[in-house]
């Protein structure tokens, strides 16, 4: 039996939007709730965790009140994902000084490459049953 893990994203990022909406076209098993970065959600889970509430150039993981973040929270969720995505887990045997620096090249030009919005996405109706955004932590 999986337990639930959320996943903290930027809603005003269009790539971490297309994201999301890809975690759940390959998590047939429901694992993963979302709640944007932006959100009041976000920011109490953020601020639970003493996590920034200001920084949104990494996407979080909790899982089992563990807290995981950059390279380390996207493989982690790989791990979860229906299909061969489960496979890019093995890139969790690096070190995360050798992963991050990729994911934070990416985090860093995310806005130029795919574009983002004035304010969080409207989430799709499959999203919106998965979305924590309208409530407390």
């Amino acid at each position: 039996m999986s337990s639930t893990a959320i996943i903290l994203f930027d809603g005003v990022c269009n790539l971490c939007h297309s994201s999301v909406q890809f975690i759940i076209a390959h998590d047939k098993a429901a694992h993963f709730k979302f709640a944007s970065l932006q959100s009041a959600y976000g920011q109490a889970l953020l601020k639970d965790h003493d996590l920034p509430t200001h920084d949104f150039d990494s996407f979080v993981l909790v899982e089992k009140e563990q807290v995981f973040t950059e390279s380390t929270a996207a493989l982690k969720v790989a791990r979860r994902l229906d299909g061969f995505w489960s496979l890019l887990s093995i890139f969790l045997i690096l070190p995360s000084f050798i992963r991050n620096p990729f994911y934070r090249f990416i985090a860093r030009n995310r806005y130029r490459w795919f574009g983002k919005k004035d304010s969080c996405l409207m989430p799709t109706p499959e999203l919106q049953k998965r979305m924590l955004d309208n409530r407390t932590a």
